[in-house]
């Protein structure tokens, strides 16, 4: 099947942000990762590893009951949302959305609570397809939204959209992205679902 761009232009990975490189040990015993004690169980996305059926609807927002002072312990900044995002593959070619620049670093926002009675973050991303007119740029959304829906806490709340102007249907999409009930429907379309587990299956 014939690429929406064939030729997209790819960035030296080595020369995208990492906090990862800092620690060889970190690398070669990934059990020692940051986010260890913090990811929750989210049972509707073990499928994605297990190879079960996708049936269960996106969870709705945890409550600030929900929230323990555990939750609380460890700061989580935009270096290490883009380091769990930027490994995952692109969907049309065996290459990072890091290296194609489809999400970067400046297009990434931690958003204080919206009140002083709460507790709840939320994690803003950006995506840029690489070119205006790419079909698959829903599915590469939902590969950033799932990614985070598993390895965040449950103080926060994901907004993935695409990037104004880069492409040509960035207010559907978003809509589509933004929008649980139509998520929960799309990830239970099993074609889908095996392309995301494609996806995430080069993610640290």
């Amino acid at each position: 099947m014939d690429k929406d761009n064939a030729n997209p232009a790819i960035l030296n990975p080595a020369d995208l942000p990492s906090r990862r490189g800092a620690s060889q040990n970190q690398a070669a015993n990934p059990s020692n990762s940051l986010f260890d004690g913090l990811i929750p169980s989210y049972p509707h996305y073990d499928n994605l590893t297990s190879g079960t059926s996708f049936a269960a609807p996106i969870p709705s927002n945890s409550s600030d009951d929900d929230i323990s002072d555990d939750d609380l312990r460890e700061e989580i900044d935009e270096q290490e949302i883009f380091d769990l995002i930027s490994t995952i593959s692109d969907p049309e070619h065996p290459l990072s959305l890091g290296s194609l620049a489809v999400v970067s670093l400046p297009d990434i926002f931690i958003l204080p609570p919206s009140s002083p009675n709460s507790k709840i973050s939320t994690v803003k991303v950006l995506v840029t397809p690489t070119i205006t007119h790419c079909s698959l740029a829903t599915v590469i959304g939902l590969g950033v939204r799932v990614r985070l829906e598993q390895s965040l806490p449950p103080r926060f709340r994901v907004d993935v959209r695409i990037k104004e102007g880069t492409h040509a249907s960035d207010e559907a999409t978003n809509k589509q992205l933004g929008d649980k009930e139509r998520v929960a429907a799309a990830m239970e379309n099993g074609t889908l679902v095996g392309v995301i587990k494609k996806m995430l299956s080069t993610c640290e």
